[in-house]
């Protein structure tokens, strides 16, 4: 896609982060806008940010681990505008530490979020845009913890591997049927976003109780530690606008994977090594 100008763009997550950079930089290229976020006031604040910067602009809260919700998005869509040009899947969330500590509502939550959201988002767009016959294109948000070998929250990992894997599913997919509607998979590292925040939207009926009993000193200084770090990494990460720009040039290009930050180059290239030459994973060795 090389025009951006007048064509639809739906874009998940949007009220923050990521999305709200791809939906600005959406509008600064002419696009109509559809804002998806389960997070209403943050959702209109947006939307009335983005209008004042002169874009037309649709908001639409949903929550897309809800299928029903992504279809009411979809018709919403088409009776304000008509198609849809540029669906970017970019909902996610964060939650958890190691496989047999997190709770059921932690994998529910992350797995309906940045999975089964992505999921829906195909099973509602993907025909209709399909069915447009013109061109399209379609961005899924992962991670590059979906590209390396460990992250400190497992279903986060294991919820960014199978977006980019489904996306590579898609894309083959899409190519057998010589569809106009290309796919790139998101990969970024550190972005200063409100990932770390993400409980500020997790379902009631979805939240942990509070500990039975406190953490051993040792656990709850670790843990600490490695919040402490991750928050700086992200306060001092990319921003949501140098992303955008990545994003919208790779749409351009038909470019399937965007891994934003080539420090991690090599530890995906580890990985890789690892699985090749049937080693054990190389953590250990970093």
């Amino acid at each position: 896609m090389q025009n951006f100008k007048d064509k639809v763009a739906v874009i998940t997550g949007a009220a923050s982060g990521i999305g709200l950079g791809i939906a600005e930089r959406c509008v600064q290229e002419g696009m109509q806008i559809v804002l998806a976020d389960v997070e209403d006031t943050a959702l209109h604040q947006a939307e009335s940010d983005l209008r004042a910067a002169g874009g037309t602009v649709l908001a639409v809260q949903t929550d897309v681990s809800r299928f029903e919700d992504v279809q009411a998005l979809a018709k919403r869509t088409l009776d304000v505008y008509g198609a849809v040009h540029l669906l970017v899947n970019n909902a996610g969330v964060g939650a958890g530490g190691s496989p047999w500590e997190c709770s059921q509502a932690d994998w529910e939550w992350v797995i309906g979020v940045n999975l089964m959201g992505v999921i829906h988002g195909l099973q509602v767009f993907v025909p209709i845009m399909l069915a447009q016959n013109s061109e399209g294109h379609i961005v899924n948000t992962a991670s590059a913890a979906g590209l390396l070998n460990y992250h400190p929250s497992s279903p986060y990992q294991v919820t960014k591997h199978a977006v980019v894997a489904l996306s590579e599913n898609l894309y083959f997919s899409l190519a057998s049927r010589q569809s106009r509607v290309k796919v790139s998979v998101l990969c970024p590292g550190w972005v200063n976003t409100r990932i770390l925040e993400s409980e500020r939207n997790r379902p009631q009926e979805l939240r942990n109780p509070p500990p039975s009993q406190p953490l051993d000193p040792g656990t709850q200084a670790y843990v600490e530690q490695m919040m402490g770090e991750m928050r700086q990494a992200v306060e001092t990460g990319m921003k949501r606008q140098k992303v955008a720009e990545l994003v919208l040039d790779a749409i351009c290009k038909e470019q399937f994977y965007i891994v934003t930050h080539p420090e991690f180059n090599p530890m995906i290239q580890e990985r890789m090594e690892d699985i090749l030459q049937q080693r054990n994973p190389s953590l250990a060795r970093r």
